[in-house]
């Protein structure tokens, strides 16, 4: 699975996991399993038991609008994104 793939090198720091009610989820346990962790399905329509992830998609959208769809954006693009989101300044 392509989730496990991408977190086997966390997965000392994965704990918990929060997923949305798609199809794509079905498998979370199987997910747990093998990162040891443990994992929660949002309830539909419930934005604020996902928070972080909604407030990533926020500041995604500042980039990517809704209209534009993600097979038009270049790997180019896909990094400089993830740096100036990755190296915002943060509260103290």
């Amino acid at each position: 699975m392509t989730i496990v793939q991408s977190l086997v090198p966390f997965k000392a720091r994965v704990c918990t996991l929060t997923f949305d009610n798609g199809l794509e989820f079905a498998q979370h346990r199987e997910i747990d399993n093998a990162l040891n962790s443990t994992s929660y399905v949002a309830e539909p329509y419930a934005s604020w038991q996902r928070g972080a992830n909604e407030n990533a998609n926020g500041l995604v959208r500042q980039y990517l609008p809704k209209s534009r769809p993600f097979h038009t954006v270049t790997d180019k693009e896909f990094a400089m994104i993830m740096d100036r989101l990755n190296h915002r300044p943060r509260k103290d």
